[in-house]
């Protein structure tokens, strides 16, 4: 395999660095010495400056979608009626102490990656996640759920586009 070939093998390992090569604000050298790739640290960051001009740019769309919030969300029995349901674990309205925001209308897999991204970066570790339908909802303790409802708000301000 050539070095280019591994170097763009290695860097696709990495959502991170591949997202930031197409944005354009990539330190070349910094991200050769990060990727383990046989070879000269100056022939890897040629080869990661050639991958990035191949590339799609880096853009994106915002999304035409309602979100709202609603409270007293808990777990709830296999035959309740749910909001979401992960494995054997049902999510419902039932006086609990979580929060569902829900986003209705445009929205994909990558509006749902878009908001987990945004939550994790805020520190809001979801309970549960899922799209479908044309809705998203992720389930956030009851006093993370302001902050929540801000951050899904902003992700879809800008979705990220492949």
């Amino acid at each position: 395999m050539s070095l280019a070939a591994e170097t763009r093998r290695v860097a696709d390992q990495h959502p991170f660095l591949v997202a930031a090569l197409r944005a354009g604000i990539v330190n070349y050298t910094a991200a050769a010495r990060f990727l383990e790739v046989d070879g000269e640290t100056d022939a890897v960051a040629t080869a990661l400056r050639r991958y990035a001009e191949e590339l799609p740019a880096y853009e994106r769309e915002e999304r035409d979608v309602r979100v709202q919030m609603e409270s007293g969300i808990g777990p709830t029995d296999a035959n309740a009626d749910t909001l979401v349901s992960v494995g054997a674990t049902g999510f419902g309205s039932n006086g609990g102490d979580q929060t569902a925001i829900f986003a209705t209308g445009a929205v994909d897999g990558a509006a749902l990656a878009a908001v987990l991204q945004a939550l994790t970066l805020e520190d809001i570790d979801p309970t549960a996640a899922a799209v479908g339908d044309g809705t998203l909802l992720v389930v956030v303790d009851r006093l993370e759920g302001a902050n929540a409802l801000r951050e899904v708000e902003n992700a879809l301000e800008g979705v990220p586009t492949l």
